[in-house]
């Protein structure tokens, strides 16, 4: 088996990287990466509090000092606010490029046990049911203080529009309406100071995500919570001047004007119905009962952003246009990536319905054992992607990358009868056209930072824990570091036909040895059969590999994603660059030689520059990285041997499952009790951090949530901590 190395800079030599130095002294990257952390925690600061203090009289007149100070640019007050509301998020990135890269592996290489356990904020969980889900303290933070931060905000509002009042004294106006439309500004106002955060969250292969450690399955629940909160804002502000301008009669009037200097009202009017209509059908109810209604839907994000655009000007608009800019860089890196085919290796259907794809990627490509990689079978649809965890460890073979599929709807159904339908004898003429968005996940393996692992699976959640194990006992067979030494797998099943999945890893072949370095237990329910059926000691003679034959296309790119740092970060770079630049180019000659102030012509102008640095000079650096993928990328094996050493493993499962070196107990007819599980695995490790992660439907997310919550508020001090960590792609 081949290794891939989880500090690859992917397209760079390192020996020929003048950087590799400052990774191989440890006093410098030591000293680098922590000024890095201080600059950027600086400008992070001081971006969230002039936001914070932003509906101040201090602060406006201060913002207004700013402008008329920077207004003399090149730019004039575009760049005023460019550079308070939507640089700092771009330094912000371009620092956290090279501090992930100095980085390097060390979430990998950490193998000290702290001396005690501790509680930690992001692994706490506080609330496991309601509205937001499982929610830990850190998550909880950060909900009140946004929800500090808009009653602070609508107070501070409020007292200064009845203090504005007087300067309105001559204003044909009565008083509750123009009370109305000062409310409306400021409801619009931290609208779009939500707006800001907003895009974030759902760029996937962001530095900044990245830079957080925060996965993109995992951040999508932040971009619903803003979502909400945004999209209530905005409602709030079109309504207060809907009612205002029915209560003066100019209604129509009103809704249909386009005002040249200041707001116009009409593209205002487009972006909230495009707004409304993607936030109806992203409620719960609707979502769940018609997934794809949700999601065409959700595409006129583009409506909602361009005239939004239009509707606040060039100036207002950037105070979001950062996190939408960075949305826009990483949304046409996806659309490339995604245009390439890749190849699929072998595909297996278990007894389950289960369907395992090998895909081809290249021995450089870098990501870890929790990753996730969006999928598309063009064969199928042409607009459909769906997401799945990675069921292999980049550690498990140069060439390959697995993924697990349940057969649950249409699509998977349509699938599973694609594969099957490749019989032997059209094998020929059958393949299957696949595209890949990713890998996406941590930026490092949070599971080798746990000395105790139990991991808690329902159903096909199995499938990245298989990753785990995988990548732990390569470790432990390489010498690599590795920090579990306890790992408890508790897996529930509906039926005992799904059994034969953890057969996929093959514990013997990988690493003979490891019950020495491991001790491993596998606790399997199977919940709706009260006994062993009789042809269970047969059932993996149910098997349908397949091998086919190669698509036409090629190793999975790390274009997106965790692939490639060094590519995407110099991406990036090179997108604000091409912003800057074509920005200037418009204002020196269009803008200012033809005197041009219309706001919602300047929007305009704004989202035509924006994307033409995306499309062109992005364009042309994807062209590049093309070409130099195409020369320095892996020759795929072509003997297939790592298909080989896949249907090894499905066809010698049954020689070595009477040879296994590890606890393995199958219960029927029960469900499992966390209760009882947690405490004995507490009393038997004793006063350690337990690291608990879960993949599954969201009920027993909850039950998990709740049981390490039950277990760390009733802890005494020589019992364990159990840090929850949820795995689950819920959008």
């Amino acid at each position: 088996m081949g290794e891939v190395a989880y500090d690859e800079p992917l397209l760079l030599n390192k020996e020929d990287n003048e950087l590799s130095y400052i990774k191989k002294t440890p006093l410098l990257k030591s000293s680098i990466k922590w000024v890095l952390k201080i600059v950027m925690w600086v400008v992070f600061v001081t971006w969230t509090v002039v936001i914070f203090l932003f509906p101040t009289e201090f602060m406006t007149q201060l913002y207004f000092k700013w402008i008329r100070a920077t207004n003399v640019t090149l730019f004039g007050d575009t760049a005023s606010s460019f550079l308070l509301f939507s640089a700092p998020i771009l330094f912000i990135s371009f620092l956290g490029i090279a501090y992930l890269y100095i980085s390097g592996e060390d979430g990998a290489n950490e193998t000290k046990v702290a001396k005690k356990p501790r509680f930690r904020l992001w692994t706490f969980p506080v609330i496991v049911d309601g509205p937001f889900g499982v929610v830990s303290a850190g998550e909880m933070i950060g909900i009140i203080l946004f929800i500090v931060y808009i009653i602070w905000a609508l107070v501070v509002y409020t007292i200064r529009n009845y203090n504005l009042l007087p300067l309105f004294k001559d204003v044909p106006m009565s008083k509750s309406t123009l009370m109305l439309e000062l409310t409306g500004l400021r409801f619009g106002f931290l609208g779009a100071m939500c707006l800001a955060f907003l895009f974030l969250p759902i760029a996937r292969g962001s530095i900044l995500l990245r830079l957080i450690d925060i996965p993109f399955e995992h951040a999508t629940r932040y971009h619903v919570w803003l979502g909400h909160l945004t999209m209530l804002l905005f409602t709030l502000h079109g309504l207060s001047y809907v009612v205002a301008w029915a209560m003066q009669g100019q209604l129509i009037q009103e809704i249909l004007e386009w005002k040249n200097i200041g707001v116009a009202n009409l593209p205002g009017v487009i972006s909230l119905l495009a707004g409304l209509l993607m936030w109806v059908t992203s409620l719960p109810g609707v979502r769940r009962v018609n997934f794809e209604l949700f999601f065409y839907t959700h595409q006129l994000y583009v409506v909602f952003i361009f005239f939004m655009a239009l509707h606040i000007g060039d100036a207002v608009f950037l105070m979001a246009g950062g996190g939408i800019f960075m949305f826009m860089i990483d949304r046409f890196l996806r659309f490339w990536q995604s245009r390439t085919t890749v190849d699929v290796l072998s595909a297996t259907c278990y007894p389950c319905g289960t369907l395992e794809l090998v895909l081809s990627k290249p021995a450089n490509l870098s990501y870890n054992a929790l990753g996730w990689i969006f999928l598309q079978v063009r064969e199928l649809s042409w607009l459909q992607w769906h997401p799945f965890s990675v069921s292999s460890s980049p550690l498990e073979g140069k060439h390959r990358l697995a993924i697990m599929i349940k057969v649950l709807g249409d699509w998977t159904a349509k699938l599973k009868d694609q594969i099957l339908s490749i019989s032997e004898k059209t094998k020929r003429d059958g393949k299957i056209t696949v595209s890949v968005e990713g890998p996406y996940g941590h930026e490092s393996p949070y599971h080798l930072t746990y000395e105790n692992l139990i991991l808690v699976a329902g159903g096909i959640g199995i499938s990245p824990f298989l990753a785990i194990l995988s990548d732990v006992l390569h470790r432990l067979k390489n010498g690599r570091p590795c920090l579990p030494r306890n790992i408890l797998i508790v897996w529930a099943v509906k039926k005992s036909e799904e059994l034969p999945l953890l057969k996929s890893v093959d514990t013997e072949s990988i690493c003979p040895s490891f019950s020495d370095k491991l001790n491993l237990e596998i606790q399997t329910y199977v919940t709706r059969e009260s006994e062993p059926p009789l042809e269970e000691g047969n059932v993996l003679e149910n098997f349908y590999p397949s091998v086919l034959p190669a698509s036409r296309g090629c190793p999975m790119s790390g274009l997106a994603g965790t692939g490639s740092l060094v590519w995407s970060g110099m991406y990036l770079v090179v997108c604000t660059i091409g912003l800057l630049i074509s920005a200037g180019l418009v204002d020196v000659y269009y803008i200012n030689p033809r005197n041009i102030t219309y706001w919602w012509y300047k929007g305009l102008l704004l989202m035509g520059t924006m994307t033409a640095s995306v499309l062109v000079f992005g364009g042309v650096f994807i062209a590049f990285w093309h070409i130099w993928e195409r020369k320095t990328s892996s020759k795929i094996v072509s003997n297939g041997e790592e298909v080989c050493s896949l249907l090894q493993h499905t066809n010698g499962t049954e020689k070595n499952s009477s040879q296994e070196q590890y606890s393995n107990s199958v219960i029927y007819g029960k469900r499992p009790d966390l209760e009882g599980i947690f405490g004995s695995m507490s009393e038997r490790w004793g006063n350690v951090d337990i690291g608990v992660i879960i993949c599954g439907p969201s009920t027993l997310q909850t039950s998990v949530a709740k049981e390490c919550r039950r277990q760390n508020l009733k802890r005494r001090n020589n019992e364990a901590i159990f840090h929850f960590n949820s795995h689950s792609f819920d959008l």
